[in-house]
Order: C-alpha cells, then sequence, then structure tokens
C-alpha cells in the first residue's frame, strides 16, 4: 500500500516549534512579521513611526497622526495579557494536531487557568472562521445538509430538536480527491436558507452535485449546473461515489468533535468548533506552515473581546 504523503507529513516538531518561538522575543518578532510583512503600516496609512517601549510593551507612534499602535492593538490579542510565547504555543498545538484539541488539555499544556484556555481558544477558532469565510468552493463540489448535536430531555425528537444545529457540507474535489471543504451553520434547508448560503460558499460557474433535498434545487435557480445523486437508503448510500469523500469527512469532522468535547452549545458555538477542523483540513499539505500561516489570520482578525466570545453564559468543554 502507498504512502499518503499528506498524512505521513512530519509537520513541524516540538523541538523545532521551540528553537523557532521559544522566547517572547522570538514570539514577538515573529508577530511583528505576521501583522506588518512590509513594514509597519499605521491604521492611518502611513507607514513612518518611531518605536518605544511603555511597561515592557512594544509601542508605534505614526509619524503623521501621530496615532500609538502596539503590537497586539486591533488584533484578536488586543484584549488578552498573555504571553505571546502562550499564543504561539497554542497555535501550534491546535495546528498540528490531526483531531481537535479542548481548553482543559490548552490549560494543562500552557499552564495557565482553564477560563484563560478556553477563552484563549475560542479566539483562535474566531481568527480560523474569519479567515474561511469569504473563501468559497468551486469547480466539482459536492454537497450533502448535516446536523450537530444529539438527544437530550426536552430537546424534541428528530431534525427538529432544540439541540441540533442544521449545517451544510460541502468538498471541493479534484482528480477524485477532496481539496477543500466547508462546514456552513445554515437557519434550515430552506430556498432562502440555502440560497443565502449558496452565494457565501460556492463561486458562481460550479457544478454542484448533491442529493435528493428539494431545497437544494434552488442551486440551478442561481444559476449553477446541479445533479442530483439519488442515494440508496442505509450504509450503502454513504458509499456511492458522488458522497463516497463527503461521508468520510463527516465521519471524520464528527469523530473529532465527539471524541474531544463532552459538550457545548451547538447552537451558539457551533460555527467555530465547524471552522476550526475546516481550516486545518483545508491547509493540511503543509503542517508546518499552520504555524505561520494561523499567526497571520490572528493579526488580520478583529478585537474580539470576552463579552462577544460568551455571549450570554460561558460553555465547559
Amino acid at each position: 500500500m502507498a504512502i499518503n504523503g499528506i498524512q505521513f507529513q512530519k509537520g513541524l516538531s516540538l523541538a523545532a516549534f521551540l528553537k523557532e518561538y521559544g522566547t517572547e522575543e522570538q514570539c514577538e518578532a515573529a508577530f511583528i512579521k505576521a501583522r506588518w510583512p512590509h513594514g509597519f503600516v499605521c491604521p492611518c496609512g502611513h507607514t513612518t513611526a518611531y518605536e518605544f517601549r511603555r511597561q515592557g510593551r512594544r509601542y508605534w507612534q505614526c509619524g503623521a497622526c501621530r496615532h500609538q499602535t502596539s503590537l497586539r492593538s486591533g488584533t484578536v490579542m488586543e484584549h488578552g495579557h498573555l504571553p505571546l510565547t502562550k499564543w504561539f504555543l497554542a497555535i501550534y498545538l491546535i495546528t498540528q494536531s490531526k483531531t481537535n484539541i479542548a481548553a482543559l488539555a490548552l490549560m494543562r499544556q500552557l499552564g495557565i487557568s482553564w477560563k484563560a484556555a478556553w477563552l484563549l481558544k475560542h479566539k483562535l477558532m474566531e481568527a480560523m472562521a474569519q479567515r474561511e469565510a469569504d473563501r468559497p468552493l468551486e469547480g466539482d463540489v459536492r454537497v450533502d445538509d448535516a446536523y450537530l448535536g444529539g438527544e437530550r430531555t426536552g430537546g424534541g425528537p428528530g431534525r427538529g430538536s432544540s439541540n441540533k444545529v442544521a449545517f451544510v457540507a460541502a468538498v471541493e474535489m479534484r482528480e477524485g480527491r477532496p481539496q477543500r471543504v466547508r462546514f456552513d451553520p445554515v437557519a434550515g434547508f430552506s430556498f432562502a436558507a440555502l440560497t443565502l448560503w449558496a452565494r457565501l460558499a460556492v463561486a458562481p460557474g460550479s457544478c454542484v452535485v448533491s442529493d435528493g433535498l428539494l431545497g437544494f434545487e434552488v442551486l440551478e435557480r442561481l444559476g449553477y449546473t446541479h445533479k442530483v445523486a439519488l442515494a440508496p437508503r442505509g450504509k450503502a448510500g454513504t458509499e456511492i461515489e458522488p458522497f463516497r469523500w463527503l461521508n468520510v469527512l463527516l465521519g471524520n469532522l464528527k469523530t473529532a468533535l465527539s471524541g474531544t468535547h463532552h459538550a457545548f452549545k451547538f447552537a451558539k458555538y457551533a460555527r467555530r468548533y465547524l471552522a476550526e477542523v475546516q481550516y486545518r483540513f483545508n491547509r493540511r499539505a503543509d503542517l508546518a506552515a499552520m504555524v505561520p500561516r494561523l499567526a497571520v489570520a490572528v493579526a488580520q482578525t478583529r478585537p474580539c473581546p470576552k463579552r462577544m466570545i460568551l455571549g450570554k453564559a460561558e460553555e465547559r468543554t
């Protein structure tokens, strides 16, 4: 049997990671490069500035508008106080793992409180979600309706359960192999909901293959080439060619989530957890590069304070 080159790639070893990101100074230099790859740029657009430190933190003051900018301000790190070494180690642990990592495991690995680890993880997942949001699939796209969540007391049976979150699973195929995926929560599978999803998730001119779900008929109305493949009931329906890889990816997704997280509020946090799996899969071909790439995503993600992350209640997962 031939070895899968992607699955057996070396990635970034812990020793190599510590050699490159082991100190606060190294992480600071890496984050400066991630945020301003061509040199400092003020929010006003000017590139001239002088640097100074205040209470140990590094600042840039624009030579034109005099605005003062710290390395973290304007990024998802803005409201945090953890050392950069903790941020980069969390990035390493999340990106180099084949499966998800829970906040409890991050707490132990980073040596911080559970609440700090939970918030850090959600901020990184938010950066992943925003990075993936405007990257539609194209070409040969296979789609299916799916649900996240299971039974609970009072949740109601079947697809209408209040403990379930509907999402569209889609995979871009090339030469018989999956290239990129999207897992997008939707407000159901009506024409209106799937119209919003399609315009965001699938590039114009794509050929979309779906099962016989009525809502997917809207794809043809939107100008896509739409093909329907009717699958037999039971296990045989998951193994037919159009949906074989899509069902494998869905199985891996649900195994990763259920095997790592005992419970979380699906309706509240599903978007981030789905985006984390999507982000890692779409960059799986170069594991070592995922650390600096996620650092760039963190630098370009708008501030996300604790109140925005938590919403109404704090979840333990």
